[in-house]
């Protein structure tokens, strides 16, 4: 079949912290993009054979020492270009136009008006709202470029040479505060360069598929089953693929929440079919956290000994001739390597088997690095996978044991696991589990605080509810749910889980919060 990602976009990146959301802007459009760092040489930025370029923006300015510039490459190719703030200062320059500083910044919300009818503006309002954030601007296009809209602060704030299909806009269409972007980026993916909505679901899984089946061939393949969402989509993958020729190890630490290790188990190995092997190693974990509280230590321990017991299977499969490690590394965690310049073969710690012995040599296979988050929810829907697990929320490697703040106990993970399924039950029904918060769970801490039940006096432990909003993960806000629903799961919670005789509700953002509490 025809490769989904050939005919898409190349997106240069020079260091807009935009760079992936115009990626995932034109995925969104079914049309395959890869971000490239800015000096990425012609052979690898024509491997997919792109139907454009995309040039993201940059906090540089274009005359400083050292500043990116346009590949040379790129100005006696034939192919469309988009830049995008810097990258249209990159464009001008490289063409012998003429950027200087502005007179005034422009910072946020600013409006244009559009003065030349073209493609990139078809079908669009003459006066639109957009994000500007630059300091320099355009002075001069280059020879064969017009102006096609202004704004206050910015005689070019889009500049464009029809003919070699060469444009530039001042703003960020790919942000949501630049409502029309959306019809700006298509306009450039569909008009101006012609690509085809190719890239989807079902595409890349016939894809990977065949790709994953004429590498593996008759060998078979390894992979560490979290349950997660990365790695349970991997292991649909994978089975889709290779059916038999792979195996599951899970490894249950005891730091996973109610109900999780059996879950794992009955989807994967009862429904999906999937060779699993469940390790119970929760007494070996309990023993080496016990007394510990310092949270680096709590997860120094457990990705040690999760290395540990996941190499005594992996020898073991070694032995029966297993070539390939897979991986769930996904396409941001490629970018964070180096704009996907590095062949990103740093196996990340714990819950993806890092920092393997030496003696266990595998060929590493990746069969989502190509998938941003969204896209690989979309693809274990695709697959068949429930969506339990393919919505299931970000749940840090070290599991509980960073949610339980203090010493680790056998009970005290049972009380949290309590006081988690209330919490997430209650989110659930409420229809805000999936569509209202981010992530959301329940922290213990190691307090203990003065309450009444019925006539008596307790002393006992407290919990703390933590909900939040993000799109990045990157900042976040804490969630404003309903004083009723925090109600009525604090009610339960004093009720039903012995131990507990007060909850509180964090309401701190990121930054200058974390997330996690540990």
């Amino acid at each position: 079949m025809t490769d989904p990602r050939q005919g898409g976009i190349a997106i240069l990146d020079y260091g807009s912290q935009y760079t992936q959301l115009i990626a995932r802007r034109v995925r969104e459009q079914g049309v395959y993009a890869e971000v490239l760092p800015h000096n990425v040489t012609s052979d690898r930025l024509n491997q997919h054979q792109p139907r454009g370029v995309i040039l993201s923006g940059g906090p540089n300015s274009i005359y400083e020492v050292d500043a990116p510039q346009l590949p040379a490459y790129l100005i006696a190719d034939a192919l469309p270009l988009l830049g995008i703030c810097y990258g249209m200062q990159a464009i001008t320059h490289a063409l012998g136009g003429r950027v200087a500083a502005g007179t005034s910044r422009e910072y946020g919300a600013a409006r244009i008006s559009v003065e030349v009818e073209n493609p990139l503006f078809h079908g669009m309002h003459h006066h639109l709202n957009v994000w500007m954030s630059h300091g320099d601007r355009i002075e001069q296009p280059p020879a064969g470029f017009i102006g096609l809209a202004s704004s206050h602060g910015s005689p070019f704030a889009a500049m464009g040479d029809v003919e070699k299909r060469r444009y530039g806009v001042q703003f960020h269409p790919e942000v949501v505060h630049t409502p029309d972007g959306a019809q700006l980026l298509r306009n450039f993916l569909f008009e101006v360069c012609g690509c085809k909505p190719n890239w989807s679901p079902e595409s890349f899984i016939e894809s990977a598929v065949e790709s994953i089946r004429a590498r593996v061939g008759s060998d078979r393949v390894l992979l560490a089953l979290s349950g997660g969402v990365d790695s349970a989509v991997a292991s649909a993958l994978l089975h889709r693929a290779i059916g038999d020729q792979l195996t599951c190890v899970f490894v249950n630490t005891g730091m996973l929440r109610k109900g999780e290790p059996e879950q794992v188990v009955r989807v994967f190995r009862d429904e999906q079919g999937i060779t699993l092997r469940a390790v119970d190693a929760t007494e070996g974990f309990l023993s080496a956290l016990a007394g510990i509280t310092e949270p680096e230590r709590k997860r120094e321990i457990i990705g040690k000994l999760f290395i540990d017991v996941f190499s005594d299977e992996a020898r073991q499969l070694s032995a029966e001739g297993v070539r390939f490690l897979a991986q769930g590394t996904i396409y941001p965690d490629v970018i964070e390597s180096g704009a996907g310049s590095k062949t990103a073969k740093t196996i990340k710690k714990h819950h993806n088997v890092g920092g393997l012995p030496p003696d266990l040599t595998f060929e590493l296979i990746e069969p989502l690095r190509d998938l941003f988050k969204d896209e690989v929810r979309a693809v274990g829907t695709a697959l068949g996978l429930p969506d339990s697990i393919v919505w299931r929320q970000p749940f840090p490697g070290p599991g509980l044991a960073v949610r339980c703040l203090g010493e680790i106990t056998w009970e005290r993970l049972e009380t949290l696991r309590a006081a988690d399924a209330i919490f997430t039950e209650a989110l659930d029904k409420a229809g805000l589990l999936r569509y209202g918060t981010s992530q959301a769970f329940v922290v213990l801490l190691p307090v203990r605080s003065v309450g009444v039940m019925g006539d008596n006096r307790t002393y006992e432990e407290v919990v703390a509810l933590r909900a939040v909003t993000t799109d990045d993960f990157m900042t976040a806000d804490w969630a404003r749910l309903p004083f009723d629903l925090l109600a009525d799961v604090s009610s339960r919670i004093v009720n039903e889980v012995r131990g507990v005789n007060r909850v509180t509700y964090d309401i701190t953002s990121k930054p200058p919060g974390t997330i996690e509490w540990e």
